[in-house]
């Protein structure tokens, strides 16, 4: 890490930055020259911080506040190190952090070390989740009193409608998408294929399939960051909320994911186009833990716009092969590449609390040899199947009574979680759907 820094000696300031439960970045700006101190010693801010709301203001009924003095935890460097800030005008590094406890003990409110035991549980068993994910976010002029579109910096014309999978849409952000993919190579995101989807204005990127966990979460968390900020360079916004427009389909965090075992095997390929039934079990464990676990996926007000029939976003607890209609997709193609798609998840989530949350169940239903129900065929929004909750309360109340998340999630983190939530329930009862749309644009 330090040599990083002596290989940019234009590299005048740093940010040290930890993802709080919304998966906000929160940290420091510290001068170039005494980074060595962070990396050698890590720097302190207390456990209440990964523990704020949307607003950035503290959770009212937190223990973590006044009940516990509002201690300090230390906040020590990630394995991924150093890595360029493009959006920023003045050469500037981030060094990702994530939290510990004074004896060394990780901080359990920490959603990346959440998704860390996760991970470890499946090593125990040598299985290794290989995963990736399709980012969908739109490019939104936010300058007037309505949200638009940008006009193309090529024509400076608008687009009036979506254009699905259009090359056009593309090239009219051309000059953005240069620098998007310039700035991914800049700091390791490994970035791939990027399409026009159907909302006004959207696109998606889809990372590279990833042995590593907890560098997946780390990818989409920053190019989540580097998109926002490096849409604002280029004069409009860039926003991952699930639902900017009522009249458009919404963003999606899609995740395709499949196991290796110890012989560096596909544990999802039985050879033929059914998979295993290791697959069948992880399947099983999304589809229990799928009601109780909503809010991860649809963690915010605006969520829960996105969630509704015929709108290319699943409702119902149902899988399926080839079959978008479904929470759960089992993609076609060759054996060896057989994986699950879980698309419940808005593009508006903490990426670390998603993965801890679909590799959990999918390893809770592989402890249990659990069995799911029959495969879905057809449109699963024309049939009786059990649904996911609908409202943003019932999703709370859903979390916090679960007695299946805690197979897999850290107690102090849901309550923590759970908490945060409720406050901001309370807080945005009070504000109109464009108020709403307002604080989400920017923040998630």
């Amino acid at each position: 890490m330090k040599n990083w820094l002596r290989k940019h000696p234009e590299v005048r300031t740093i940010r040290v930055a930890a993802a709080d439960l919304n998966g906000q970045a929160r940290g420091k700006r510290i001068p170039a020259r005494f980074a060595d101190k962070v990396v050698d010693d890590g720097t302190r801010f207390p456990f209440s911080v990964l523990n704020l709301d949307i607003w950035g203001e503290d959770i009212d009924d937190s223990p973590l506040v006044f009940e516990q003095g509002d201690a300090d935890g230390i906040l020590k460097p990630t394995e991924r190190g150093f890595m360029p800030m493009p959006w920023l005008e003045a050469p500037t590094a981030l060094l990702p952090i994530w939290m510990f406890r004074e004896d060394g003990r990780p901080y359990d409110g920490d959603p990346r070390h959440a998704l860390r035991a996760v991970v470890e549980r499946f090593r125990a068993r040598n299985l290794t989740p290989v995963v990736a994910v399709e980012l969908e976010f739109f490019l939104i002029d936010d300058s007037g009193k309505t949200l638009q579109v940008p006009p193309s910096p090529r024509s400076g014309k608008r687009r009036k409608a979506s254009e699905t999978l259009s090359i056009r849409a593309l090239d009219a952000f051309d000059t953005f998408f240069t620098d998007l993919y310039d700035a991914c190579e800049a700091m390791d995101i490994p970035a791939d294929t990027s399409t026009s989807e159907t909302g006004l204005g959207q696109f998606e990127v889809n990372m590279m399939h990833c042995d590593d966990a907890l560098r997946a979460a780390d990818d989409a968390w920053l190019f989540k960051m580097l998109v926002k900020g490096l849409a604002r360079r280029h004069g409009f916004a860039a926003s991952f909320m699930a639902k900017p427009y009522l009249e458009y389909s919404g963003s999606g965090l899609h995740t395709h994911f499949s196991l290796i075992d110890s012989d560096g095997k596909n544990a999802f390929d039985n050879g033929g186009p059914e998979g295993s039934r290791l697959m069948r079990h992880a399947v099983a464990g999304c589809l229990k833990a799928m009601h109780d676990s909503t809010l991860i996926f649809a963690p915010h007000a605006n969520s829960f716009d996105r969630l509704v029939p015929d709108a290319h976003a699943p409702t119902s607890v149902a899988w399926g092969y080839e079959n978008r209609t479904t929470a759960i997709r089992i993609p076609a193609g060759k054996t060896s590449s057989r994986r699950i798609e879980h698309r419940v998840a808005g593009g508006d989530v903490n990426p670390y609390l998603m993965l801890a949350g679909i590799l959990g169940a999918a390893l809770m239903g592989i402890e249990e040899g659990q069995e799911p129900a029959k495969p879905v065929t057809g449109n699963a929004y024309a049939l009786d199947l059990p649904q996911i909750p609908t409202t943003w309360g019932e999703a709370i109340d859903a979390f916090e009574n679960s007695m299946v998340l805690e197979r897999f999630l850290p107690r102090e983190l849901i309550r923590n979680y759970v908490l945060t939530k409720r406050q901001e329930l309370h807080y945005m009862a009070d504000l109109n759907r464009e108020e709403q749309v307002e604080i989400y644009l920017d923040t998630v």
